[in-house]
């Protein structure tokens, strides 16, 4: 899949490339074969200002006044031989020119620079020319920044190509992820059954209370991974609960199997009753991973303290411990599926937390803050 992906890839830059570099080519082309027309354009017409001037018959009168009206798209600026602008322009806003005394300068100034001017000698004692400077027709400009125009449109359609490939890829990804979760719930199932009632036989016979207690919660925990599992992919339904007593229990839970030098506190600002909207079992998975993570973090010993905030719109819960801290530059990657740095572990816990907080409670989920060395405060935020 990646490898079709990465090709596709590689063919779409070089056609984009191949077409994008045809067309500059064929532009130049066009924008060369148009100003050599122009010139000649605006060489006739300056031979029709010479017929108007020297005309002895109405004939050449007439034709040199048609040449001369037939140019309604080429700018043309007259100056005389001290290069200074007469009154006389053609094809450039008169509303601006009269706006802007400066506007006349401004356009001679470009057109200098874009073509030489043509000059027309009115007189050699006293030595009297015009010289017409012109610019670009609206053809011109537009045959000129036409491959700029195309290439963006490519630029665009390549990039909402690749995001579409990425996204199919990552879609791709999820249902496999989707389907082995459900799979291996599935696959749970019998064996948890099994575990069942053989528990029920156990508790038929006398002395093994305390045992059958204990194997009990062991497969209770089961029933739950498993259910967690089998809600993967699917829209869980959200359930109002208070989430000062869900969060506790769980923590509680955690606290049982921690080593004696864990501290564990609940700071809900006096609230006992804390509603908020969540999968149980989905929701109960998050402040697992979140403690466990932090228990990895502070490697045995340490202090771990679970804030719960209501507020208007919102509930804020925050997991701090006193562990080792996150460096920098791998506060961004935590989240990414496979990023870990314990020596153990497939590095998917935070990043299947994030998946439940932000796709299946439409939550928030990120590092509030953390300082190498002195622990990491993680903050779920649930919208009421």
């Amino acid at each position: 899949m990646i490898q079709q992906w990465v090709n596709w890839r590689t063919l779409l830059a070089v056609v984009a490339i191949c077409i994008v570099s045809g067309t500059i080519f064929y532009s130049d082309y066009l924008s060369k074969k148009i100003a050599r027309e122009e010139k000649q354009k605006v060489a006739t017409w300056v031979e029709a200002q010479r017929t108007i001037i020297n005309a002895t018959d109405q004939t050449s009168l007439n034709l040199a006044t048609r040449i001369s009206i037939e140019n309604d798209d080429i700018p043309i600026i007259e100056t005389n031989e001290k290069d200074s602008i007469t009154n006389n322009y053609l094809n450039l806003d008169s509303s601006l020119v009269a706006a802007n005394k400066h506007y006349l300068k401004q356009k001679l100034d470009k057109f200098k620079q874009l073509h030489p001017p043509i000059e027309l000698p009115i007189s050699e004692k006293p030595y009297i020319v015009n010289r017409y400077y012109y610019g670009e027709s609206e053809l011109q400009k537009e045959v000129r920044y036409y491959p700029i125009v195309q290439l963006i449109i490519i630029g665009l359609f390549i990039i909402v190509t690749i995001v579409a490939q990425r996204s199919s890829y990552q879609n791709t990804q999820n249902q496999v992820w989707a389907g082995l979760a459900k799979e291996t719930a599935h696959q749970l199932g019998t064996p948890v059954s099994s575990l069942e009632g053989w528990v029920e036989v156990l508790r038929d016979i006398p002395g093994n209370e305390n045992m059958v207690a204990e194997i009990e919660k062991d497969v209770d925990r089961l029933k739950l991974v498993t259910d967690r599992f089998g809600k993967i992919g699917s829209i869980p339904k959200l359930e109002e609960r208070n989430l000062v007593e869900q969060i506790t229990k769980m923590v509680e839970y955690i606290k049982k199997r921690a080593s004696g030098k864990v501290q564990f506190t609940i700071n809900s600002n006096g609230e006992t009753n804390i509603p908020g909207m969540v999968s149980p079992p989905l929701f109960d998975w998050v402040m697992e991973n979140l403690l466990k993570n932090a228990l990895d973090a502070m490697e045995g010993k340490g202090k771990i303290d679970v804030a719960i905030k209501d507020e208007a719109a919102s509930v804020f819960i925050d997991v701090t411990d006193t562990g080792k801290g996150i460096s920098r530059k791998n506060i961004s990657k935590v989240f990414n599926p496979g990023f870990t740095t314990k020596k153990r572990g497939w590095g998917l816990g935070l990043t299947l937390t994030r998946r439940i907080v932000e796709q299946y409670h439409r939550g928030q989920i990120f590092v509030k803050n953390s300082e190498p060395g002195k622990g990491t405060t993680f903050r779920v935020v649930l919208n009421k």
